[in-house]
């Protein structure tokens, strides 16, 4: 167990890390975990995630009793907790992305400006503003994860989870990306909009995209 809390403490803390790199978060804001067996290995709050070492992994139960570590784990340790007792989730991005932020003040949920919403199980859905760090905010975003992997936390950010790190942090991208496209043509006028049997054929497309296993 040891071997696999410090594999996910070291993925955690580059995903952390990639989160400042690319934009999507700004100083210590945000937050990043991942499920090592029964246990969640989450960055610490209040931290800047350059100054992580490998002795500095905090690990928690699924109850959030702190295991492992002296750091404090972040604010939104019940959030990402939730995720974890309310879906399949195995690893959780949570941002504070401009564009996703942005979008989250406008619209209860970001319209299929484009065919990866079916990529993230459908519409993107907006949770209703609660204090961050609260039991409300965790609940609101469980219902708003309802068959998706990704939410827009209203006027807050965003949360996306995976089987993996990588497809956490890679749908939080999208997420991102489909933000400021809709926020480009929203600019400019009024965008056409893909149909529920569009997003039904690129999910069907989207199926069997990429490399078959080795």
């Amino acid at each position: 167990m040891r071997d696999e809390v410090e594999k996910a403490w070291s993925d955690v803390v580059g995903t952390a890390r990639r989160t400042v790199t690319e934009g999507l978060v700004v100083g210590t804001s945000g937050n990043v975990s991942a499920r090592a067996g029964e246990l969640v290995v989450v960055t610490p709050t209040g931290v800047p995630y350059d100054r992580l070492r490998p002795q500095d992994a905090v690990a928690v139960d699924l109850e959030g009793r702190q295991v492992r570590g002296e750091l404090r784990p972040t604010s939104e340790l019940p959030l990402h907790l939730a995720v974890y007792r309310g879906t399949e989730a195995r690893a959780i991005v949570h941002t504070h992305a401009p564009h996703a932020t942005a979008v989250s003040t406008l619209v209860d949920r970001l319209p299929p400006i484009h065919y990866m919403t079916a990529a993230l199980g459908g519409p993107v859905r907006v949770a209703p503003y609660a204090l961050y760090g609260s039991p409300e905010l965790a609940a609101a975003a469980l219902d708003a994860l309802r068959d998706r992997t990704a939410c827009l936390l209203a006027n807050h950010g965003t949360l996306s989870h995976g089987s993996t790190l990588a497809s956490a942090y890679e749908r939080t991208a999208q997420l991102e990306w489909m933000c400021r496209v809709w926020l480009l043509a929203t600019s400019a006028g009024t965008p056409r909009l893909l149909t529920p049997t569009d997003l039904a054929s690129a999910a069907d497309r989207l199926a069997g995209y990429g490399q078959p296993p080795a």
